[in-house]
């Protein structure tokens, strides 16, 4: 029979093994991306959460107007995407930038294999050509903390578009800078990274999703999109 030894010098000598206790992820959280990433893997119901200048944000429940606009946008890039051959597209996907960043924009696009790559745990590394933020308001870190991380990581295109403000921003990154992009004469916003990606953002803010695709389409079949899709496929 054996016996088992329950004594105190026995349990000195052979701790029992205990469950290593992670601690919750918390708004407000001042972690390294490798704790951030400990904590949200351990956290029971995911939520979306990010990692900014070291600091988490975890977003509130998407409202509504935030689930439309979104989905317009990614209409509007997934259309760009469907003509245009290795051009990448992901929505709310989790990007590492640096130490001290992960960010989940709502929608992100890259040319293949260029400066972003997956990571082995099937995350995008490095910074994406452009990035899509629909954010609340003017108030949101997403045209604050946010658009310097992207800034300083080289997101050569950024846009937000501000729900309740009804106003979209559309910044190309210049000589360190973001400088805000304009509508031309014919009433379009128009990329300088993926020529013939053109938003009707005046009727995409009014909710006209035909013309949104009728203005883009316009940018489909210039000389400079052939041109571009040539050089990829090259």
């Amino acid at each position: 029979m054996t016996v088992l030894d329950r004594s105190p010098k026995h349990y000195a000598a052979h701790p029992p093994l205990v469950a290593e206790k992670i601690p919750p992820l918390n708004n407000g959280d001042h972690l390294t991306r490798r704790e951030f990433e400990r904590r949200y893997e351990a956290t029971a119901e995911k939520v979306k959460a990010e990692l900014i200048e070291g600091v988490v944000y975890m977003s509130s429940p998407v409202y509504l107007p935030h689930g439309e606009s979104h989905g317009s946008m990614a209409t509007w890039l997934g259309t760009y995407r469907a003509y245009t051959p290795k051009i990448r597209v992901a929505d709310n996907v989790t990007i590492h930038l640096d130490a001290e960043n992960e960010v989940q924009p709502d929608l992100a696009a890259w040319i293949d294999e260029r400066k972003v790559h997956q990571s082995q745990e099937g995350y995008l590394e490095g910074a994406p050509e452009l990035v899509i933020e629909v954010a609340v308001s003017s108030a949101s870190y997403d045209l604050h903390e946010k658009l310097r991380v992207y800034r300083r990581n080289g997101a050569q295109e950024y846009i937000v578009w501000r729900v309740l403000d009804k106003q979209i921003d559309w910044f190309e990154l210049k000589d360190g800078e973001y400088v805000r992009l304009t509508q031309d004469e014919g009433g379009a916003i128009k990329s300088n990274v993926f020529p013939g990606l053109w938003l009707a953002a005046t009727d995409l803010l009014n909710g006209d999703l035909v013309n949104v695709l009728a203005k883009l389409n316009e940018g489909l079949v210039t000389e400079e999109h052939r041109e571009f899709v040539e050089k990829l496929n090259g």
